[in-house]
């Protein structure tokens, strides 16, 4: 698979198969990909949490209201310190939230490529989330994203997007 078909096939995956576990190799890849990831100055200020104990993931699930996330073997939480992020001297942009986004991309875009589905969640509740985690006081979460093989009915919607000319201007 060549990358705009990577980029093509990606898609938000709303049910798993709880029969099958993703291989700790294949984990293993995905969280590299987002390790490689590019940061502003090389600083990486993230930390990726692979969460697959039974006692913590249901813990997790009550930070996000949909009962389909509990199909899934597998969370990924990354997260960051917006004390280790790079800040721009001129305007105070922190830049941990671009950091992130670009770390979880690469993640999902490589769970893609290993025939595993994701689906990107921002609708969460971050205190039951932090508290699940115990993260860091100074410890922000963006997203996070379900790991695991998707059901034969997966849940995933139509993919629609704007054409080219709408958000493409030569200039």
């Amino acid at each position: 698979m060549n990358f705009h078909e990577l980029v093509a096939a990606r898609k938000s995956i709303r049910r798993f198969d709880p029969e099958r576990n993703v291989p700790d190799e294949i984990l293993r890849r995905i969280l590299d990909a987002g390790r490689l990831a590019p940061s502003a100055k090389n600083l990486q200020p993230w930390k990726f949490r692979l969460i697959s104990s039974p006692g913590l993931l249901q813990k997790i699930h009550a930070c996000y209201a949909r009962d389909w996330i509990r199909t899934a073997p597998h969370l990924l939480v990354v997260s960051g310190s917006r004390n280790a992020a790079w800040v721009r001297r001129q305007d105070g942009y922190n830049s941990l939230e671009t950091d992130l986004t670009i770390a979880m991309d690469h993640m999902v875009l490589a769970a893609t490529f290993e025939g595993v589905g994701t689906c990107w969640i921002a609708a969460f509740d971050p205190e039951v989330l932090r508290e699940a985690l115990q993260l860091e006081p100074d410890e922000v979460v963006f997203a996070f994203t379900p790991l695991g093989y998707a059901a034969p009915d997966d849940g995933s919607l139509p993919k629609t997007r704007k054409t080219f000319e709408e958000v493409v201007e030569f200039l």
